[in-house]
């Protein structure tokens, strides 16, 4: 049983933390942390390549690689693949390699608007080295990692870098390569390739000092090992990168040679201009930002999750982000409704590249749905509930949410509606958004079934709750489905096809039901048991069906009591900050924002984790809750027919002010003042 008195224990109390904040200026850029107790790793990521660093000098946990899957005989479905790893650099300050052990002055910070991420340290008062780690947004197969070392005395270094092959790779070969590229250009390229276990992908990385020739020597291992080596005297300082790059397959068709290539241009480039252009590409990104004006610990969350989504995707790939982003392998990389539903109405707001990569990967898989649809007898087109690369269903057997959790169809579609909402894009719409709306309200035309009393109903589902499986009219899944033949008959009108009657019909007469008290139930058996997350309280937000300001209270008022604030994920509190927000209840509103992410928080940089109870951050589905708090509740900002309108709001009383810059297709800029 749920001790539901864990609710009340200070959710709006400030979280405690081990980090500290740097202040870059007023708006709050730079985290910074002094600790490695209980230390959870925050990722730094560019929409190819999530690149893990650690507490440890130079360590790097990982490198994700987005949407490349092969088949994992553990998990017995495709499963995203960790990148072969040239990141892991050693170095050694006379002869005794840089540890714990002998480090002082630990310091890390991660720096949002330019992306990266350092560490600093004293070595047995020998040395003082510092080292920065980008996942380059201009070369997004790439990495950098910039080292600094200053001598407190006279010193004798050394950097040894070789390939990590991470469990699951076959045919593993080691090259090196010293070669000159270009007009006396000489290039060490130390590469290593291998076939995924399956022979699904196959995967190279390449590597490469970058380093002052006068300054260094170098010298290469057995194929498998670069080294540079220098003498350094005392206060003189000196500086040299390294650069990785990781493509497969699904990318390239010569990712061998590709790898090559990408690590040459950093060298001839030069490392300055290379992180010029990365920081052009996070200004052009942080146009869309969010300030909050007197709670410093909110804006840093507020930016730290818009931050992990801008990491996690990016324009023109036509992709879209799994709950834990680009930060590990969680969920198998699949993608699910916490896209459509979460992390993209964040970004269609503040990034429509963004959001129509991640829209585009579901209209680019249409023919798969389709496929899916038939074989399970339905008309139309049925999506996965975890979508691999392909489009197909990558749910783990053990799981019915495969088969049975059906809303995620209903939730493309709305995407697709909102989408062109936003951004008035009718010739997207008429040959990408309206082929898939259209197709997916032929699906739930197949799936409804008409009542003696003329609604209808869709049954044997699993609803948004997935405590709740095999249940008859499912609350959000019902609503969904009503919503997503409503904007697809919209939707047939603005590319001049008629609809047909039965689209509205069934929209229409969808069957929701109520206890005796009014409060709308789950589905037609539920009677009190405890849920997974937000379910009916979806059809207030974002669904729009609940309009009553009493039946959302009732209904807010009664599921509160029931989410399991355990185990179940936070973004559902999001949703009640949202409604409350537009309700004018500022003390409920502010509440449930807190709740919405704070008992998740993991130090020493708050990424954020699924539940209160659980280590497996970072949960980029929370963090697109968290900015629908803020964006839709807060700045009442909603997507209408007619584009963005602002709704009255309220904001927590501490707050001063909330900015919301870079909305929409024109950047405009909204403002909420606290009137108190």
């Amino acid at each position: 049983m749920i001790n539901f008195k864990i609710l009340t224990i200070s959710f709006l109390c400030i979280f405690s933390i081990q980090l500290s904040f740097a202040q870059q200026d007023d708006n709050a850029w730079v985290m910074e942390a002094t600790s490695t107790k209980d230390y959870t790793g925050a990722p730094i990521a560019n929409g190819r390549i999530g690149i893990l660093p650690w507490k440890e000098p130079f360590s790097i946990q990982h490198v994700i690689l987005n949407h490349v899957f092969d088949i994992d005989d553990n998990f017995g479905v495709a499963r995203v693949l960790k990148g072969l790893n040239p990141f892991t650099m050693k170095m050694t300050v006379n002869g005794t390699e840089v540890s714990q052990d002998n480090i002082s002055n630990w310091k890390q910070s991660i720096d949002m608007r330019h992306a990266s991420h350092t560490t600093s340290f004293l070595v047995n008062g020998k040395a003082e080295i510092s080292y920065t780690v980008r996942a380059l947004y201009n070369l997004p197969y790439s990495g950098l990692i910039t080292v600094k070392v200053k001598a407190l005395t006279d010193i004798s270094i050394g950097a040894d870098n070789e390939m990590d092959v991470p469990e699951g790779y076959i045919d593993v070969n080691h090259v090196f390569k010293s070669l000159i590229a270009g007009k006396d250009k000489r290039v060490n390229i130390l590469q290593t390739n291998a076939s995924s276990n399956k022979r699904m992908h196959k995967v190279a990385a390449s590597s490469m000092f970058i380093y002052q020739e006068d300054k260094f020597k170098f010298a290469s291992r057995e194929n498998k090992r670069i080294v540079l080596s220098a003498d350094i005297k005392r206060g003189e300082e000196v500086s040299f990168s390294l650069v990785g790059t990781v493509c497969s397959t699904r990318d390239f068709i010569d990712p061998f040679s590709e790898s090559e290539r990408q690590v040459i241009y950093v060298a001839h480039e030069g490392t300055a201009s290379i992180i010029k252009a990365h920081n052009r590409h996070w200004d052009n990104l942080w146009q869309g930002d969010i300030i909050i004006e007197g709670d410093r610990e909110a804006q840093l969350a507020a930016r730290f999750a818009l931050f992990n989504l801008y990491s996690y995707c990016r324009k023109g790939s036509n992709l879209s982000i799994s709950p834990m982003g680009l930060s590990s392998q969680g969920y198998n990389g699949h993608i699910f409704w916490d896209s459509e539903i979460w992390m993209y109405p964040p970004m269609l707001f503040m990034n429509q590249d963004i959001a129509q990569s991640m829209i585009n990967y579901r209209t680019d898989r249409l023919v798969a749905a389709q496929n899916r649809a038939g074989t399970y007898g339905y008309n139309g087109a049925m999506f996965p509930w975890e979508s691999d690369d392909w489009g197909e269903e990558s749910t783990p057997i053990n799981a019915i949410t495969g088969q049975f959790e059906h809303h995620v169809t209903a939730d493309i579609s709305i995407a697709c509606w909102n989408y062109y909402c936003m951004t008035k894009d009718t010739k997207w719409l008429k040959e990408k958004g309206y082929p898939l709306m259209k197709k997916v309200a032929e699906f739930w035309i197949s799936r409804a079934e008409r009542n003696t009393n003329g609604t209808y109903s869709i049954k044997n589902v699993v609803g948004a709750d997935e405590y709740a499986e095999n249940i008859d009219d499912n609350a959000f899944t019902n609503g969904a489905a009503a919503k997503a033949l409503d904007y697809a008959a919209q939707a047939a009108k603005v590319c001049g096809e008629k609809a047909p009657a039965q689209w509205t019909e069934i929209s229409r007469n969808i069957a929701f039901h109520h206890f005796v008290d009014g409060v709308t139930k789950e589905y037609i058996d539920y009677d009190g048991q405890i849920i997974k997350q937000a379910d009916v309280n979806l059809l207030g937000y974002p669904l729009g069906i609940i309009t009553d300001p009493a039946q959302l209270k009732k209904d807010l008022a009664y599921y509160e009591t029931k989410i399991d604030n355990v185990d179940g994920p936070g973004m559902g509190y999001s949703i009640f900050s949202v409604q409350y927000s537009r309700l004018g209840d500022v003390d409920k509103a502010t509440e449930m924002f807190y709740r919405c992410y704070q008992p998740n928080l993991r130090p020493p940089f708050n990424v954020l984790a699924e539940t209160a109870t659980s280590h497996n951050p970072y949960f980029a589905t929370a963090a697109g809750g968290l900015l629908q708090a803020l964006i839709n509740g807060f700045g009442g900002l909603e997507i209408t027919a007619s584009g963005v309108e602002q709704k009255k709001s309220v904001l927590p009383k501490h707050w001063k002010k909330l900015t919301i810059k870079g909305v929409g297709k024109d950047r405009k800029t909204y403002v909420v003042n606290n009137n108190k």
